[in-house]
């Protein structure tokens, strides 16, 4: 099993996740903290970048359901970018375009939550 990272910044008021690795039932533990901590601070301005997930299960899947509807109550919203055509395909095929606005690119998610104001 590969290991699972998440690196986490601050770019324009938005907080950036950066993952990287496997993220399964093993490891969604991490971000299920990530995005607790995030919420617990009142920063909902989130984007997702996935360049270095290398691969995502369904209870990967699952964090990113569980924490949706928690993070828009508070007027924010998670964003996701940057995924491999693999990672993407697995998204796609349960129907999260339509619940998430995915980007080819980190800066133009930003951007997104900025042009809001």
């Amino acid at each position: 099993m590969s290991d699972f990272k998440i690196a986490q910044r601050e770019t324009n008021n938005v907080n950036v996740l950066e993952l990287k690795g496997y993220l399964d039932a093993h490891t969604a533990p991490k971000l299920e903290e990530a995005f607790q901590q995030l919420l617990k601070s009142d920063r909902t301005r989130i984007v997702v970048n996935c360049r270095d997930l290398s691969y995502i299960s369904s209870a990967g899947l699952g964090v990113f359901m569980a924490f949706i509807e928690d993070v828009r109550e508070k007027s924010g919203d998670i964003k996701l970018t940057n995924m491999s055509t693999k990672v993407y395909n697995v998204f796609d095929l349960l129907g999260f375009p339509l619940l998430y606005e995915i980007f080819k690119d980190e800066s133009e998610a930003v951007k997104k939550f900025n042009d809001k104001k």
